[in-house]
């Protein structure tokens, strides 16, 4: 059973920089496409980033483009969000997922992905 398992969610300040973290255990981390995806309180859950699983392939949604990095290390079956410059509105619950198989352009949809963690929560003040 593949079990997905997110990490690093917490209360900081606007302005700072988190690195959240997803390890990914029974199943075979280096064939799933990853991603992350973050939800607020009475909104949808929204894309964030995805990367391939090679890591070659990167995509970022436009709101976090110019300030976030995602990265893999298949060795330790891990995938990571870098967020910097933080705002209020970056506040929400940060979910981990991944997919046995997706093509390219199905990376922003929530239900092209088989494994979900249960999220961790990152909030912002001002």
């Amino acid at each position: 059973q593949v079990q997905v398992v997110e990490s690093g969610g917490r209360l900081v300040q606007a302005g700072d920089s988190l690195t959240l973290s997803c390890v990914v255990s029974g199943g075979t981390f280096s064939l799933y496409a990853m991603g992350w995806f973050r939800q607020a309180p009475g909104k949808e859950r929204d894309f964030v980033s995805a990367i391939s699983f090679t890591g070659e392939q990167r995509i970022y949604a436009d709101s976090v483009k110019d300030r976030s990095t995602i990265s893999r290390d298949n060795a330790k079956n891990t995938a990571t969000l870098q967020l910097n410059s933080l705002r209020v509105d970056d506040t929400a619950v940060y979910y981990c997922a991944a997919a046995e198989f997706i093509v390219y352009g199905a990376w922003r949809t929530p239900g092209s992905y088989d494994y979900w963690g249960q999220g961790t929560q990152v909030t912002v003040s001002s």
